[in-house]
């Protein structure tokens, strides 16, 4: 499985704002942001104008970075909604959105994405009683999303040691029964990742 293996609060760092790489630590007064608001490096201090093609440069691996995913899978992802009907920069984050590592961490069964993905790709989770180890795998709606009994401990830890918000209303959890069904397709108000599309579209047209 490839994965960025980096220190990524430096990523967090790099554009200038949260983007809850590290679960917990990201809301408490650790968080790198919180003790040292500049880009990582020795003329991070330094004043900066960026160029038009270094803000959606930024734009975009901001938004590669708050999902976890690599460049290449970035790009195959955004060639997949340029060629659906519709808003490609809408589309393009459902589709991000639809992924399971994403799912399970928007369900609040991981404290952050890297812990979501790592348990998916462990096995810890089924899609409509079907072990799924893919965290690329895309959820469609009607799907039913189940932890397996034997994962079910830690994820319950999980679920205590974080404060997590409710899940997004395209999907309905039982935080119980460790249980959830995805309900309809994301909408672009659903989604709550501070990106602009729209300049990920600009960067790969260009």
């Amino acid at each position: 499985m490839a994965r960025y293996t980096g220190p990524v609060c430096k990523l967090c760092r790099a554009v200038g704002m949260k983007l809850y790489l590290k679960g917990i630590r990201c809301s408490s007064p650790k968080c790198a942001i919180e003790r040292r608001n500049f880009r990582p490096g020795v003329h991070g201090q330094a004043r900066q104008k960026l160029s038009e093609y270094a803000i959606r440069l930024k734009e975009k691996q901001k938004a590669r970075w708050s999902y976890g995913v690599l460049e290449k899978q970035f790009r195959r992802t955004f060639s997949d909604a340029s060629r659906a009907t519709g808003n490609t920069g809408a589309k393009f984050l459902e589709l991000l959105e639809r992924r399971l590592d994403n799912v399970v961490y928007r369900l609040g069964f991981a404290t952050s994405r890297a812990q979501a993905r790592q348990w998916v790709n462990h096995g810890h989770f089924a899609v409509n009683g079907r072990r799924v180890s893919i965290p690329s795998y895309r959820v469609r709606p009607g799907d039913a999303i189940t932890v397996m009994p034997n994962s079910a401990a830690f994820v319950k830890e999980a679920l205590e040691a974080a404060s997590l918000p409710q899940a997004p209303k395209w999907l309905e959890a039982n935080r119980e029964t460790l249980a959830a069904t995805v309900k309809a397709l994301p909408e672009r108000e659903d989604i709550d990742t501070p990106v602009q599309e729209l300049l990920i579209v600009e960067f790969y047209s260009r």
